[in-house]
């Protein structure tokens, strides 16, 4: 098994505060209104789109520090080559009340199999995705999440 570290930021208009509430918090509620061409459902359990499922497992967040770590477990990309995705992300404030969100994602493969940064591009270009959409949600709806 090899570990590929990727580090990315993603900037918003949005306050740290409310990313944390809408994807970490509130995720479960925010997820299939915001991004409904990707995510139908969120199903919450205790250890607990192009695919037909994924399933996360939570490793914990900080409200504080609006930081949360989770990992991708089964399903969506991991395929046959990929034992799981783990993502480490923190919220900061940036200028004018809007944020930053850096991302570390480490990507545990199977066997000797090495992860091209095409398939890493377009696993980040799928997290964007959903994530610009529910950037746009909260835009759209100035209530929620406050």
């Amino acid at each position: 098994m090899g570990v590929i570290t990727y580090d990315f930021e993603v900037t918003s208009p949005i306050s740290p505060a409310r990313l944390f509430k809408a994807l970490v918090l509130e995720g479960d509620k925010v997820y299939p209104r915001a991004a409904p061409h990707a995510i139908k459902s969120v199903e919450l359990q205790e250890d607990g789109l192009p695919f037909q499922y994924v399933k996360h497992k939570i490793e914990g967040h900080d409200k504080d520090n609006f930081s949360y770590n989770y990992s991708l477990i089964e399903g969506g990309p991991l395929g046959d080559k990929i034992e799981k995705i783990s993502y480490e992300n923190k919220f900061v404030a940036a200028a004018d009340g809007e944020s930053v969100c850096k991302s570390l994602m480490k990507f545990y493969t199977v066997g000797d199999y090495v992860i091209t940064e095409d398939e890493i591009k377009a696993h980040i270009g799928r997290t964007e995705g959903v994530y610009k959409a529910i950037e746009a949600y909260l835009l759209a709806n100035p209530h929620v999440c406050n």
